[in-house]
């Protein structure tokens, strides 16, 4: 898998904040921005013994950077499928002398962390989905050597009264992409950006 000089790395959580951070890096069709390209991705995961799972997503391709865009697994397939494409990456980088860097958003429900109550149900579904994904991306491009960005942040729903918005996750990272700009991790190691 080629790819460019930064790379945002998403899931399709069952929250629909990845998703709704692979629609809002989308250009808008109104402004002359640079062309993007969407490639459909499908890597097997035989030689790990899984025969009922490919590690597939969406790859969006821009000048600067690129998004990835990966279905949701169960672990141990989620492990699998990510450490299958970031071997998929270093391979067809091979022949350039510096790897991507990753750009990781782990980001979670602010009322998850202001009004912490054990027996929301749904909050401690959705940490515990997050902490999940965290735990499965932290040490995989580590030992790979991957430089990586962890983005870190807490997501606010719209305040419009008490109707909430279907887009309401687009609303909140429209403008993410101007904070990829000054992303540049030279050395092989995390960074986290609060």
């Amino acid at each position: 898998m080629k790819v460019g000089p930064k790379l945002i790395f998403l899931f399709k959580d069952p929250n629909g904040v990845g998703p709704a951070i692979f629609a809002a890096l989308q250009p808008n069709t109104n402004n002359l921005q640079p062309k993007q390209t969407s490639a459909p991705f499908e890597l097997s995961l035989d030689k790990y013994g899984i025969r009922d799972f490919r590690a597939s997503g969406d790859l969006l391709h821009f000048i600067d950077y690129q998004v990835l865009l990966m279905e949701n697994y169960e672990p141990p397939v989620v492990s699998c499928a990510i450490n299958q494409v970031l071997q998929s990456i270093i391979e067809e980088n091979s022949s350039s002398s510096m790897m991507p860097t990753l750009v990781l958003p782990f980001l979670v429900q602010a009322s998850t962390f202001h009004n912490w109550d054990k027996n929301d149900s749904a909050a401690v579904q959705q940490l515990a989905y997050s902490l999940r994904t965290l735990g499965l991306l932290d040490p995989l491009p580590r030992v790979l050597k991957f430089p990586t960005v962890l983005l870190i942040g807490p997501m606010h729903p719209p305040q419009r009264g008490d109707e909430y918005l279907e887009d309401a996750h687009t609303e909140s990272f429209a403008g993410l992409e101007d904070q990829l700009q000054p992303i540049n991790c030279s050395s092989n190691g995390f960074r986290s950006v609060f």
